[in-house]
């Protein structure tokens, strides 16, 4: 494995014996260093169909509530409809919800705001923002860092959640 990764293995030897012509290596160690990754569970968060976008964001808060470490990056039709202010009226649209009942609908719709708020004041929880969904949305950082925890590539956020369980939603 490379350095950096998330195992590293170090070889070290006692030497004994005297001079060039006799020096032995009369123990050799071998230690494991292992770094856990810092999430357990990760998620790309793109799709703007609310009962995917409900499914993800459910599966990060049951994993976070339990107290492991994951991330979110919400990117495009995702990112809108979680910084959507009004995401209450916006889902009881038959359109944006075609498979839910009329009266499914309001219940929906409560329960992905309630989600959506559980999501963003878990400790455990980290979502992220994708960086060209911000720039062709026009989106300021401004929009982004009120709610959440700060813009990122997506090259980057695959970086930094290696070795978590990846979700595409």
């Amino acid at each position: 494995m490379s350095p950096g990764s998330s195992s590293d293995i170090r070889r070290l030897a006692r030497v004994s014996g005297s001079g060039q012509a006799r020096p032995r290596a009369s123990t050799v160690v071998t230690l494991w260093i292992v770094t856990p990754p810092a999430y357990r569970l990760a998620a790309v968060l793109a799709s703007g169909e609310p009962e995917r976008l409900y499914s993800g964001m459910s599966m990060l808060v049951s994993a976070a509530a339990d107290g492991s470490p994951c991330a979110g990056l919400a990117s495009f039709r995702g990112l809108d409809l979680l910084l959507d202010d009004d995401l209450i009226a916006r889902v009881q649209v038959a359109d944006a919800t075609p498979s839910l009942s009329w009266q499914g609908r309001e219940t929906f719709a409560r329960s992905l705001v309630e989600l959506r708020d559980t999501a963003l004041s878990l400790e455990s929880l980290s979502l992220f923002a994708c960086s060209a969904s911000v720039e062709t949305m026009s989106l300021t950082q401004a929009d982004v860092d009120e709610r959440l925890d700060g813009v990122m590539s997506t090259p980057r956020f695959l970086r930094e959640t290696a070795g978590a369980s990846l979700l595409f939603v």
